[in-house]
């Protein structure tokens, strides 16, 4: 990324400080950020963190910026939106991490002809470890994608889908995902007591385990499934286990849950769209 390029947030939450905090630690200079939002204390935060400029006037930042990332709530996007229209004349490079809203939604809010990059990344990005959907309208030319990827891609794995209705199976996927693991880990530990394990002891057990085999699968020598058949001995207890949750309908479980979150993220991007 050119030392050149300006990029303003919009919104000063817990992802913007982890794309910022990713930004820095990549060697962008904190002067080539900016950072607005409506909370002034949260703002000098912010400022006093990472030695950037702060603006509680939306507008005032986006006149200045060669890309602008909407890091607010979905419920008030359309809101800040409309009230830069007479600011991007310079027609700066728009990210959105706002869940659910669409980016057509996004570009008419906007007045038309924006180019816009709609993201959806996930909590673990703010340990540098998340994963990101992405997708880019028709206006989005080759070199803002890069430095699209390059933004997002500071704190978290990159994938980019051609077809904007997937960034609703990325939500249901890797967007709610970590809360599925994180469901995981409490039911271990919870059957670990049951069991006879003290609380601690169950709990550091389940979240390690969940660390370790991560690690293995993200290691890309072997799939999920080879992984699984290498660990489940015959007639052994990892097979007991297996067998179990098999009979439970493991598979359809997740499949189930995935779609309820598909559809109510599809459902999402309507009734936000319908802000007018």
């Amino acid at each position: 990324m050119q030392n050149s390029t300006t990029i303003g947030f919009i919104g000063a939450g817990n992802m913007a400080y982890a794309l910022i905090s990713g930004l820095i630690n990549n060697g962008l200079n904190a002067q080539n950020i900016k950072l607005s939002d409506t909370d002034a204390a949260l703002l000098s935060l912010r400022a006093n963190e990472f030695n950037l400029e702060v603006f509680t006037d939306n507008t005032a930042l986006a006149s200045q910026c060669d890309i602008i990332v909407f890091a607010v709530k979905p419920q008030i996007l359309s809101v800040v939106c409309k009230e830069l229209q007479a600011h991007i004349d310079h027609k700066p490079l728009m990210i959105s991490i706002a869940a659910g809203v669409r980016a057509t939604d996004i570009n008419r809010w906007l007045g038309g002809d924006s180019a816009i990059v709609r993201s959806m990344p996930n909590t673990p990005a703010l340990l540098g470890k998340g994963a990101t959907g992405m997708m880019a309208n028709d206006a989005v030319n080759d070199e803002q994608k890069a430095l699209a990827e390059q933004i997002l891609g500071a704190v978290s794995q990159c994938l980019w889908v051609e077809d904007e209705k997937m960034i609703d199976a990325v939500t249901a996927l890797s967007g709610s995902g970590p809360a599925y693991f994180f469901l995981m880990i409490e039911s271990m530990a919870k059957a670990g007591v049951a069991l006879g394990l003290d609380e601690k002891t169950a709990e550091q057990l389940s979240i390690q385990t969940a660390l370790g085999a991560s690690m293995m699968a993200s290691n890309g020598e072997d799939s999920a499934h080879e992984l699984r058949a290498k660990v489940t001995s015959p007639n052994g207890t990892t097979q007991a286990a297996i067998e179990s949750f098999q009979d439970q309908n493991f598979e359809m479980i997740v499949s189930h849950a995935m779609r309820a979150a598909f559809d109510r993220a599809r459902k999402m991007g309507t009734e936000l769209g319908d802000d007018d």
